[in-house]
């Protein structure tokens, strides 16, 4: 190793390659965040308000995919999925899916949590002014169950965001991917770690900072 000379020139030379594996990273993240609030929110409301019935069938998919690898679950949703039933998707879209029904047992936990602890004096007094179920739990369950929920959806997302390395391993060309690649073409393995690591922590880093600075000006303090 002290004769090795380091030489990132070579890999600053797909620069480009690697801002449009970040930008591809980042829009994952965002529609994986989308996506998985959605069923997080869905299923807190469906355990919380709903039927009986459900209540397990919740418990049982949030405790699956808690307990599974998520590798495993990409590779089951990519390979297994179109071999069962013949549905043909590309990788990008599979692993979308795949890290949404993902983070959706983390945040139907998060959220159902959020939504536990809205106080009841609040629900009440929506009730008292003359709001329907649907106008309390819109106008004041879930305002505020997500700002209660703040610190906890933002650990989780950025935590999202590093996931989307995984989805190198079905060829989507996000970050960790576009490393590997630089990587087989310049043999330069250190320089491109070396690169990519600080990226990926300064873009973990900023991304907790603006959440951090919306916790600030939003989170209830408790």
């Amino acid at each position: 190793m002290m004769n090795y000379h380091f030489n990132f020139a070579i890999v600053w030379r797909y620069a480009g390659k690697l801002f449009d594996g970040l930008l591809l990273s980042l829009e994952l993240a965002a529609a994986t965040v989308a996506i998985g609030m959605a069923i997080g929110l869905v299923l807190a409301l469906a355990e919380l308000d709903g039927p009986r019935w459900l209540k397990p069938l919740i418990r049982a998919y949030v405790e699956f995919v808690r307990n599974v690898p998520l590798l495993l679950l990409v590779y089951l949703v990519f390979y297994g999925v179109p071999s069962a039933i013949d549905l043909q998707y590309d990788a990008t879209t599979s692993f979308v899916a795949t890290l949404a029904i993902y983070a959706g047992a983390y945040l139907v936990e998060i959220l159902r949590a959020g939504l536990e602890a809205v106080p009841k004096g609040l629900i009440e007094a929506g009730k008292a002014i003359g709001l329907t179920p649907l106008g309390v739990l819109v106008h004041v369950r879930l305002p505020t169950a997500l700002r209660i929920a703040l610190p906890s959806l933002s650990n989780t997302y950025v935590a999202l965001f590093k996931d989307t390395s995984i989805a190198s391993a079905i060829a989507v060309p996000e970050l960790a991917y576009s490393m590997r690649w630089i990587e087989t073409q310049t043999f330069r393995t250190v320089e491109v770690y070396l690169v990519a690591t600080p990226i990926y922590l300064l873009t973990s880093y900023a991304m907790l900072l603006l959440l951090r600075l919306a916790e600030r000006r939003y989170a209830i303090a408790r």
